[in-house]
C-alpha cells in the first residue's frame, strides 16, 4: 500500500527508533493473552456470501494498482478529488471485465477503496430502481444498455426545497394526452433536484421523482395530481455529454465529505420526456384515457428507499468496526502514566485502554459493532422475504419492513456516527491527525444520519405504525395484523395493569431481551394513549415519538443479539459463544443504563438492579479488555483500507506517523519564505506562487 513506507531521506532520523516496548511487541502480547479464536469468529461474521475470500482476493488487485495509493490523497483538492474519484471508478470497472468480477467482487472493491464513487449511486439506487419499478418492457429495454456501461444513471429525488417530505417535492410531469408525452418541469427554483449524488457531473440519466399531473380526461383542461413518481430520464448527449437543452444541471460544490462525488443540482424547462419514461411495474396512465391505475400498496413507490436503509444497516456495523479497531489498537499501544497506586517508581506507563475513562467510550461500542451486525443480517433477511412475497403480489410484510427499517436506520447511524467522533476524541492528540483514520471516515459518514430519511424525521414512520399496531390490539377484533400486532396483544393481555414483578435481569439474559420488549410495549402504549385516546396533537408528541422508535430499536437489536447466540444453527465453540455472550450483556446493560428511568416506568426492571447497572458494566468492560485486540482482528479489516497509522495491524505506530509527516507530506518538499514585507510565498519564485492563489479565489 505504502511503497515508500519508512523510507530512508538521508537524515539522522532514519535510524531512530521508537522507545519501548515497541507497538509490535505490545500488540504481540495482547494476542497473545486472548483465547478469542480469531478465525471462527470472522467466519461467524463474515464468512456469508465468501466475504473473506472475495476481500482478500480484490485487496491483492487494487494494492498493485498505484491509482489507489492514498498516500497523499489527503493534500489534493475537492477538484482533483473528483477526477481522482471518476478516474478510479473507471478502474475498477474495467478491472471488473478484465478479472471477470461479479456484483459482489465489484461492490467489495468499492468498499475497499473507501472513497465514496461517482458511479455509487447509479450502482445504489439507479438501477435497483429500474429493477423494482420498471416494468417488464422497460427493464429488458434498460438492463443491456445498463450493462453495458452506455448508461449511467443517478436518483433524483431531493430537491433545494423539500427533503425528507417527499410528498412536498415540487417538480412536475404533467401529462400531455395529446402529444403523447410528459412534460418535466421545475416551476419554481426550489424545485431544483439537489444533493442528489452522481448527477452533478457524471450521470447521463436520472430516475427524476417527480409530482404526476394528468388531466381528468383525455380532452380536460382540469389536472389531478397523484403524487410523486419515478420517471427515467435522459439528462446529457450520449456522445457530447453536454447537457440537453431544456435542462440546467451541475455540481453543488465543496461539501462536509464525499470530495470525489458530484452531487448536484438540477431544473428542468418544460422538458419533454415519452410516455415509456414513467416507471410502470406498479402504476401507470393510459396513453388515450387518462386513466390512471396506482399501485396495489402505494409503499411500494419508496423500495429503492427502503432497500438503501435496509443495506445502510448493514453498512453501520463495518464503520463502527472500523472506528473501534483503530480505537482499540492504538489504545494499546499508547502508553500514559503509572499506576497512581503502584509503589515501584520504575513501574512502566499503563496502556490507555486500561483506563476505565477510555474502557467506556470504547468497549460498549465495540460490543454495539456485534449487536448492529445481527440485525444488519436480519433486515437483510426481511427485505429478501418482503420482496419475494411482493412479487407474488403479497404486500403483508411490507409496513413492518418499511417501518423497521426506519427506525433502525435512524438509531444504527446515529450509534456509527457517534462512534467515530467518540473514539476520536478517546485518541488524545493524535486522534485529531491526518494519520489518524478517522478524518475521511468521519466527514464522508457524517452524511448518513441525513441522508435517505432525516433521523429524527424517520422516527415518526416508526411510531406511527406502532401506535397503530398498539390500537388494533385494544380493539382486538380478529387476527392480529403481524407480529407486532400480536406482541402487543399478548403485552396487554399478560401485563398491562397487571401486578407484574420487575425481571432479574443478572439471572438469566433471556430476562434482558424481556425488559427491553416489556419498556418498548410500555412506551408505545403510553404514546397511543396520548394520540388516540387524549387526542394530542400529533407535533406536540414528537419527542416522546422518537423515544417510542429509538426503544423499539433498541429491543430489536438486543433481541437479534440473542437469538443469534442461542440459534440452533450458529454453531459456534463455547469459547466463542462465551465471548460473545460477554459482549451482548456489555452491550445491553450499557443501553440499559442510559436509558434506566424508562425501565423503571416499565416496571421492567428494579430500582435496585438499575442501581447495580454501573459496577455490573465496569466488571464486563474488565472481562473484555483483554481480548479487545483479538476481538477486533475478528473483523478483519485489512491496513489498505483503514489507512491509519494509529490503527496499524503490526502496531508500527509512531514509525508511520512520523514517515507520513516526514517523508511523504508535500508541504515540508517546499521552502517557504516567510517574511512579511515580501508577496514571495515560496522562496525564489516571486510572487508566482501568490499569483495562483489569486486566481482561484
Amino acid at each position: 500500500m505504502r511503497g515508500r513506507l519508512f523510507g530512508a531521506t538521508g537524515d539522522f532520523t532514519d535510524g531512530l527508533k521508537p522507545a519501548s516496548p515497541s507497538g509490535p511487541d505490545i500488540l504481540t502480547k495482547e494476542r497473545t493473552q486472548s483465547d478469542v479464536p480469531i478465525e471462527e469468529l470472522a467466519q461467524h461474521l463474515l464468512g456469508h456470501n465468501n466475504f473473506l475470500t472475495r476481500q482478500d482476493r480484490v485487496l491483492r488487485v487494487l494494492e498493485n494498482e498505484p491509482l489507489f495509493d492514498k498516500s497523499k490523497q489527503m493534500n489534493l483538492s475537492r477538484p482533483e478529488r473528483y477526477h481522482l474519484g471518476l478516474a478510479r471508478a473507471k478502474k475498477l470497472r474495467r478491472l471488473s471485465d478484465q478479472h471477470g468480477w461479479d456484483d459482489e467482487d465489484h461492490s467489495m472493491a468499492q468498499y475497499l477503496c473507501e472513497d465514496v464513487s461517482p458511479y455509487m449511486v447509479h450502482y445504489a439506487m439507479f438501477i435497483t430502481t429500474i429493477r423494482e419499478q420498471g416494468d417488464e418492457q422497460q427493464r429488458a429495454y434498460w438492463t443491456p444498455k445498463i450493462e453495458a456501461g452506455d448508461v449511467l444513471g443517478c436518483y433524483a429525488q431531493t430537491e433545494l426545497g423539500h427533503g425528507s417530505n417527499v410528498k412536498g417535492i415540487e417538480c412536475e410531469a404533467r401529462w400531455n394526452p395529446k402529444a403523447q408525452e410528459f412534460v418535466l418541469h421545475s416551476p419554481t427554483l426550489t424545485a431544483s433536484k439537489w444533493w442528489n449524488g452522481t448527477m452533478g457531473r457524471t450521470a447521463n440519466h436520472a430516475i427524476v421523482v417527480a409530482q404526476l399531473l394528468v388531466p381528468k380526461t383525455s380532452d380536460s383542461s382540469e389536472y389531478v395530481n397523484h403524487g410523486p413518481h419515478p420517471f427515467i430520464v435522459q439528462i446529457r448527449d450520449m456522445k457530447t455529454h453536454e447537457n440537453l437543452p431544456g435542462i440546467a444541471v451541475g455540481d453543488i460544490g465543496p461539501k462536509y465529505g464525499y470530495a470525489p462525488m458530484d452531487n448536484g443540482y438540477m431544473l428542468f424547462d418544460h422538458f419533454r420526456i415519452p410516455h415509456s419514461a414513467m416507471l410502470s411495474n406498479y402504476s401507470r396512465v393510459d396513453p388515450n384515457t387518462c386513466t390512471y391505475s396506482k399501485p396495489a400498496n402505494p409503499a411500494v413507490v419508496y423500495g429503492s428507499l427502503t432497500y438503501v436503509r435496509a443495506s445502510i444497516i448493514m453498512h453501520a456495523r463495518l464503520i463502527m468496526a472500523r472506528a473501534v479497531t483503530i480505537a482499540v489498537r492504538y489504545g494499546c499501544v499508547r502508553r500514559q502514566f503509572q499506576d497512581r497506586d503502584s509503589g515501584d517508581k520504575q513501574a512502566p506507563e499503563l496502556s490507555v485502554l486500561d483506563y476505565p475513562t477510555v474502557q467506556i467510550r470504547i468497549l460498549p461500542l465495540l460490543a454495539t459493532a456485534f449487536a448492529l451486525h445481527y440485525t444488519g443480517e436480519a433486515m437483510q433477511n426481511l427485505y429478501k422475504g418482503t420482496r419475494a412475497q411482493i412479487d407474488k403480489g403479497d404486500f403483508s410484510k411490507l409496513a413492518v419492513l418499511h417501518a423497521q427499517s426506519s427506525g433502525l436506520k435512524s438509531l444504527c447511524t446515529e450509534l456509527a456516527a457517534n462512534s467515530i467522533e467518540t473514539c476520536r476524541r478517546a485518541m488524545g492528540g493524535h486522534g485529531f491527525g491526518g494519520g489518524s483514520g478517522y478524518i475521511q471516515l468521519n466527514n464522508d459518514y457524517l452524511s448518513k444520519p441525513t441522508v435517505e430519511g432525516d433521523n429524527w424525521m424517520i422516527t415518526q414512520q416508526t411510531a406511527s405504525y406502532l401506535i397503530k399496531r398498539m390500537a388494533a390490539a385494544v380493539a382486538g377484533k380478529g387476527k392480529p395484523l403481524d407480529e407486532v400486532d400480536e406482541a402487543c396483544r399478548e403485552w396487554l393481555k399478560s401485563e398491562h395493569e397487571k401486578n407484574i414483578s420487575p425481571l432479574d435481569i443478572f439471572q438469566d439474559d433471556w430476562k434482558i431481551v424481556q425488559a427491553f420488549q416489556r419498556r418498548s410495549r410500555y412506551l408505545t402504549y403510553q404514546a397511543y394513549v396520548e394520540r388516540e385516546v387524549k387526542k394530542r396533537s400529533w407535533n406536540s408528541l414528537l419527542l416522546q415519538l422518537r423515544e417510542v422508535s429509538h426503544a423499539e430499536s433498541q429491543s430489536i437489536l438486543v433481541t437479534n443479539f440473542y437469538k443469534a447466540l442461542h440459534s440452533p444453527q450458529s454453531q459456534m465453540s463455547p469459547t466463542l459463544q462465551g465471548h460473545l455472550t460477554t459482549l451482548f450483556r456489555l452491550f445491553a446493560f450499557y443501553t440499559m443504563d442510559a436509558e434506566a428511568r424508562d425501565f423503571s416506568k416499565a416496571n421492567a426492571v428494579s430500582d435496585a438492579d438499575l442501581d447495580e447497572l454501573p459496577a455490573k458494566i465496569q466488571q464486563l468492560m474488565t472481562d473484555v479488555r483483554p481480548h479487545a485486540v483479538r476481538l477486533v482482528d475478528s473483523w478483519k479489516v485489512p491496513d489498505f483500507l483503514l489507512d491509519s497509522a494509529l490503527g496499524r495491524y503490526d502496531g508500527k505506530v509512531y514509525e508511520d506517523l512520523f514517515n507520513r509527516a516526514h517523508r511523504l507530506n508535500p508541504l515540508n518538499e517546499i521552502t517557504f519564505n516567510p517574511h512579511y514585507k515580501s508577496d514571495e510565498i515560496v522562496m525564489g519564485k516571486g510572487s508566482e506562487a501568490l499569483d495562483k492563489i489569486l486566481a482561484k479565489l
